[in-house]
């Protein structure tokens, strides 16, 4: 089951995935309602949705070009929607990470990065086996809900940034449950978004280099997770395709479980607050920059599998607007 959300005027609805058309499910004006009902009920969301499935339907292809879709998972208060990621988690994933802390690093003679270590660390102790906590990920925060940009609509680049560079990736979707209890909703796929000549400068500026916009969707996938996904990224600029590779994510492609993943970020109290929305994203190894691309304003990000339907399709604004000092007001 995939599921979406999107607007008909100031109304918002839930709608299954069925082809061209999206089915809605009555009376649910967002995905997070539907988790929280049923971890009351104690089913499973399928269940849920299923339950309340209705005869309507609407084009799929008419809510993309009137960009009425939203993220598929969100909250209405944006300060309780974390959006946090995982990085070097995926096999190869220190390749494209170790260039941009260290121009020697591929020299023998020069010690290795901290990027290349802690990659090390998860290929020896990412998948510890079942019921064993792995090594510590590498773990980023990006912002609160205010962050996310729908499928369709404009990633904004700040006028501080210095790249804007996209990251196809997974992103894991979470509703807290009663008693903090951790509902695993399910997964889509991502922009991670980042500013990696900002991080190229110092990999202490990782956490600067983060704090940017990103979008997911449309689709959120409902069940288990492929080991094995394949997907596709592109960059369009002005109607041609200016660059594109593939993407490998899954467990089969990664040096971590998913589960391990998920532990190292809600051990902290704080992630398992009742209510709050998490979206997690969980690398990649694939980035143009790596293959000597400049994003520019009005270049179209696509990212694309199979197992998650549409493609997630954003548009680059580069703020033309010039950076200038933040001031606090003393009371």
């Amino acid at each position: 089951m995939r599921l979406i959300q999107f607007i008909s005027g100031d109304t918002r609805h839930v709608g299954v995935v069925d082809g061209e058309q999206i089915k809605v499910v009555a009376d649910a004006p967002s995905v997070l309602e539907l988790a929280l009902r049923a971890d009351m009920r104690g089913e499973s969301l399928a269940t849920i949705v299923q339950e309340t499935l209705s005869e309507q339907t609407v084009s799929y292809d008419e809510l993309i070009a009137e960009k009425r879709l939203l993220a598929p998972l969100d909250h209405p208060d944006s300060a309780h929607c974390f959006v946090t990621g995982t990085g070097l988690t995926h096999l190869g994933s220190a390749k494209a990470r170790d260039s941009f802390h260290s121009a020697a690093a591929a020299k023998s003679d020069e010690p290795e990065t901290d990027s290349m270590r802690l990659f090390r660390k998860g290929l020896d102790g990412g998948k510890p086996g079942p019921g064993r906590i792995s090594v510590q990920p590498e773990w980023f925060y990006k912002g609160n809900g205010h962050c996310i940009a729908a499928p369709e609509q404009d990633l904004p680049s700040p006028p501080f940034a210095m790249d804007a560079g996209e990251e196809s990736e997974l992103v894991g979707l979470y509703v807290i449950g009663q008693g903090g209890r951790v509902l695993r909703v399910g997964f889509a796929i991502g922009n991670e978004f980042s500013d990696h000549v900002m991080e190229r400068q110092n990999y202490l500026y990782l956490a600067h280099s983060k704090l940017r916009t990103c979008s997911f969707g449309p689709e959120l996938l409902v069940g288990d997770l492929p080991d094995d996904i394949q997907g596709q990224v592109r960059i369009v600029r002005g109607g041609a395709e200016l660059w594109q590779d593939t993407f490998l994510t899954g467990e089969k492609n990664m040096s971590y479980t998913i589960a391990n993943l998920e532990h190292h970020h809600f051990k902290y109290p704080a992630f398992r607050v009742p209510g709050d929305v998490h979206c997690h994203y969980f690398g990649t190894a694939t980035l143009s920059i790596s293959a000597g691309i400049e994003i520019q304003s009005g270049d179209r990000i696509e990212i694309s599998a199979p197992e998650f339907g549409r493609p997630l399709r954003n548009t680059v604004l580069l703020s033309d607007e010039p950076d200038s000092l933040v001031e606090c007001r003393p009371l």
